[in-house]
């Protein structure tokens, strides 16, 4: 099997869903896990350091960063069976362009797969019509499935390919009662909410907790160290508002690592709209989704409404305690009941059966030069791909690792990158508000 990724987020949900539909279990990186999992990573602003892979947990037999044009390449020359498209939607599009170049002709092909990360709360008809395509499109929970259908068939796609299964990440022990000492986890995201006043607001309302229950470890829990970029561009990371805030609880700290590990000593889990409330939900951890910024779309929490999550810090400092509601808990995939173990039987079923094929068909994405010419030209020219999925002229497509004068200056590339996210950009932003 062979995973094509574009960031920590996505390696994490692209390999474990890779070791779901192979065995079931998630993999221990110590041990052999029964398969052969080859890892490519798309060269971009948010390729995942070496920490970060580390930090998801799962090994891979062979790891290696590429072009888009050169992942094209491989695929021309390698035979897998299954392939995962971990990528943003743009991402998937032109590979399925790509590979439908790259396959022409060909009798056997690998069973493409692809799907999200986490909550689709945002632009569900544009992503779902940029993974057109694939042989398999999971969707995380039954009312993802229900949504991607009737897109699909809304615009007269085929909706064959919408599998259900759940988040590929779900796991742990189950929540027994309160830990000494009883510890509060705010998941923070790196784009949501969007603004300083926004994140500063959470920050010290998750500090004033910690003042007001000094018995509670209060923990930060952080998506990447300073300098590392996740799936979405943080422009300012709660570790350096952190350093602004004056003295901090002695009961107050900032966390990194695997999310299940955390989980695993937290009684309440607290958060704006990151898929570990999913997570926590699936282990019935006491889960709050905060409602201090508002119910709205930009901020994805309106996701859970109905979910029975939905509370205040002003709620939270009272002692409020979260009742979820298990219809709502059950159409999302999370698998509370124990389900969990059957989730990806129906992804498995299927890609038996096409392997089972003597041949299997082109891939045949919705957009084409005929049905979106103004759209997918643009789609495919960002990955150095043309109308047809073929290479532009000077697309790079290195042959050998680079040399270390191209490594050093790709890392000086990333780095100014970072700095003007981080740095320029909200400068320019705030003077351009005055």
């Amino acid at each position: 099997m062979a995973v094509l990724a574009d960031s920590d987020t996505r390696w994490k949900w692209g390999a474990l869903t890779a070791h779901r539909i192979a065995g079931g279990d998630v993999p221990d990186p110590s041990a052999e896990s029964g398969i052969r999992l080859d890892g490519y990573l798309l060269r971009g602003r948010a390729t995942p350091t070496a920490r970060q892979l580390q930090e998801v947990g799962v090994r891979a037999d062979f790891l290696r960063e590429v072009t888009g044009v050169e992942f094209l390449r491989v695929m021309g020359e390698e035979a897998y069976d299954v392939l995962v498209l971990a990528l943003v939607g743009g991402g998937v599009q032109a590979m399925l362009h790509g590979l439908k170049r790259v396959w022409e002709g060909r009798d056997r092909r690998p069973v493409v797969v692809t799907g999200y990360v986490g909550v689709v709360y945002e632009k569900l008809a544009d992503g779902l019509l940029l993974r057109h395509g694939a042989d398999l499109v999971l969707a995380n929970s039954r009312q993802d499935a229900e949504r991607f259908r009737a897109v699909y068939e809304g615009v007269g796609a085929d909706a064959s390919a919408v599998t259900e299964v759940a988040l590929p990440f779900l796991g742990g022990a189950p929540y027994t009662g309160e830990h000494d000492p009883y510890t509060v986890v705010f998941a923070a995201q790196p784009s949501v909410p969007e603004t300083r006043r926004d994140r500063t607001y959470l920050l010290e309302r998750l500090i004033g907790h910690a003042r007001r229950h000094p018995e509670r470890e209060v923990l930060l829990k952080l998506r990447s160290r300073p300098g590392e970029h996740t799936t979405h561009i943080e422009e300012l990371p709660y570790q350096k508002l952190a350093q602004k805030a004056g003295e901090l609880p002695p009961n107050f700290r900032l966390v990194y690592g695997n999310m299940g590990e955390v989980l695993d000593r937290t009684d309440l889990l607290v958060t704006v709209s990151s898929t570990a409330a999913l997570e926590a939900l699936h282990r019935r951890i006491p889960t709050v989704v905060l409602t201090d910024l508002g119910i709205r779309e930009a901020l994805g929490n309106h996701h859970f409404t109905g979910s029975g999550c939905l509370a205040s810090w002003d709620q939270l400092d009272a002692g409020h305690r979260p009742e979820p509601d298990p219809e709502w808990v059950a159409r999302q995939g999370v698998c509370a009941d124990g389900s969990y173990a059957t989730a990806f039987d129906t992804a498995r079923e299927r890609i038996a059966k096409l392997l089972a094929q003597p041949a299997l068909p082109p891939l045949t994405p919705y957009y084409t030069p005929a049905t979106a010419p103004g759209y997918l030209p643009g789609i495919l020219a960002r990955h150095h791909l043309g109308p047809d999925g073929s290479p532009l002229p000077g697309a790079p497509a290195a042959d050998k690792e680079p040399g270390p004068v191209r490594q050093i200056v790709r890392r000086a590339a990333r780095g100014a990158y970072r700095h003007g996210v981080q740095r320029v950009a909200p400068v320019i932003r705030r003077m351009g508000e005055l």
